[in-house]
């Protein structure tokens, strides 16, 4: 008959025991590592911010059209960029507003191309001064003011289409 000593029954299941934790540590760390890795590469702290100024010219009547034309300044270059959308509702009128403001979580130039959207309140409008904050599907956000010339009811920016000219 086979007994086991205390001397056996303890270094077997302590052997397991470190195997058993050096195995689920390992997978634990290949199971954690993407999304870390994804954490790193997504964070505010990659993104940089840049300059941006821009004319806009939107008018209609229910239907209303924007056009213009404007600059980003991104990591020491300038891109021109054009400008412009097409909203459905309470439009009335002409106007044409200078913006200039900051350009938020920009990996690269191309990342302010695209459609926005208001963040928050969307467009202020007091005394003449527009004031917006957009964000478009990369992420990317602006933060925009400007003087508003011509009379236009509405003054919204959702649906701003930005492209960098070719």
């Amino acid at each position: 008959m086979i007994t086991n000593t205390p001397s056996t029954k303890r270094t077997t299941p302590v052997r397991v025991s470190e195997n058993r934790r050096r195995l689920l540590r390992a997978l634990f760390s290949l199971t954690l590592a993407p999304a870390v890795l994804t954490a790193v590469g997504s964070s505010p702290a990659a993104a940089a911010s840049g300059r941006i100024d821009f004319r806009l010219v939107r008018g209609g009547f229910i239907l209303g059209f924007s056009s213009g034309s404007g600059s980003l300044s991104f990591k020491g270059d300038r891109y021109r960029l054009n400008i412009g959308g097409v909203s459905l509702g309470a439009t009335i009128g002409l106007a044409s507003v200078d913006f200039v403001g900051r350009v938020r979580n920009l990996r690269r130039a191309s990342d302010i191309e695209g459609s926005y959207r208001a963040v928050g309140a969307g467009l202020a409008v007091a005394g003449g001064r527009a004031v917006a904050r957009l964000r478009n599907s990369r992420g990317v956000e602006l933060e925009v003011s400007g003087k508003q010339i011509g009379f236009k009811a509405s003054v919204d920016l959702s649906g701003l289409r930005i492209r960098i000219a070719r």
